[in-house]
């Protein structure tokens, strides 16, 4: 397979929530609300390229257009010596996505992302950038509660997607202590997804897991499998004019080792375990988000490789 077509990661939840109209006019997110939560792509043992695990938590849109910056913070040691120093790496991202539905318990995410990354080595500076890889990714709702008068309302969805590698992947990395410092992986990659939401009036909890399974790409590298997880009590807030969505939950990732020519390279698995915070406000149709990302433990690339944070902000527009 080569290189160009597709669409982006992003893999969303829906669930539905009913509240009464403004008396000063319509808010679109009283009469509903969807819990969209994003299943992490890549990042420091896997590929940074294509996401991020600030979670892409968008609690307000259901079928939106929008754009999102987010900044990953890590510091690496090559680990030759004890007095190794550390050096910064600094992962920057643009994202453009979309959620559209396509039928009756159907949603397609695509999402479109730019990196601009830079780090310290021991030569000097480096710094990439370019387009990163696209993906597109589908859910389907297996089971959601109908009954207005339940005390509880449950949905379960399932999905899975492809991720095309529209990002150049470079080999310069190769050898190197954070080999995520790449724009693409150069491979065709395939998710599955699962998403379950219970809720309770205004407050609810959203968990979910994601796995990756990537491919060589034609370089002969391979980046590890990837799973992801997640678990976010939300609750809804509502004003005459505003909404206002506080997030908090934890995130985890676990890697496998990367391959080259079909040889184990020892040090490129891992997993980390995030506490993250959030919150999201929504007026008319646009909708503003704020997260932040902290480790609370961590063990990447046999530990030559630290996440220090990661924080993100979006603006969305409901369609």
């Amino acid at each position: 397979m080569k290189k160009y077509s597709l669409l982006v990661v992003l893999f969303w939840s829906v669930f539905t929530y009913a509240a009464e109209k403004d008396s000063l006019g319509i808010n679109p997110y009283q009469n509903y609300f969807r819990s969209l939560e994003y299943f992490e792509e890549c990042d420091a043992c896997g590929c940074s390229a294509s996401g991020g695990s600030l979670g892409f938590s968008s609690m307000l849109n259901t079928n939106f257009v929008g754009i999102r910056y987010f900044n990953q913070r890590y510091k690496s040691n090559d680990g030759l010596f004890s007095d190794s120093p550390w050096y910064e790496e600094n992962f920057n991202t643009i994202q453009v996505w979309g959620r559209i539905p396509i039928v009756k318990k159907v949603q397609v995410s695509v999402l479109v992302p730019y990196h601009f990354h830079n780090r310290e080595t021991v030569t000097g500076k480096q710094d990439i950038s370019g387009l990163g890889d696209l993906t597109v990714l589908g859910m389907y709702t297996v089971y959601e509660t109908v009954k207005d008068s339940a005390v509880f309302s449950h949905s379960v969805q399932l999905g899975a997607g492809v991720k095309a590698p529209t990002g150049k992947y470079r080999e310069f990395t190769n050898g190197s202590v954070n080999p995520s410092f790449q724009v693409g992986t150069g491979s065709w990659d395939y998710i599955f997804a699962a998403e379950y939401v219970v809720k309770k009036g205004n407050l609810g909890l959203n968990t979910m897991g994601s796995y990756t399974v990537k491919t060589e790409n034609e370089k002969h590298y391979r980046f590890g499998n990837q799973f992801n997880y997640a678990s976010t009590v939300f609750y809804f807030l509502n004003s005459e004019k505003y909404v206002f969505v506080p997030q908090l939950g934890v995130a985890g990732e676990v890697y496998v080792n990367n391959y080259q020519y079909k040889q184990l390279l020892r040090n490129t698995a891992g997993d980390i375990l995030f506490g993250k915070a959030g919150i999201e406000i929504g007026r008319d149709k646009f909708s503003f988000g704020a997260n932040v990302m902290v480790p609370i433990n961590q063990n990447l690339t046999g530990g030559r490789v630290e996440a220090q944070y990661r924080w993100s902000v979006n603006l969305n527009y409901t369609l």
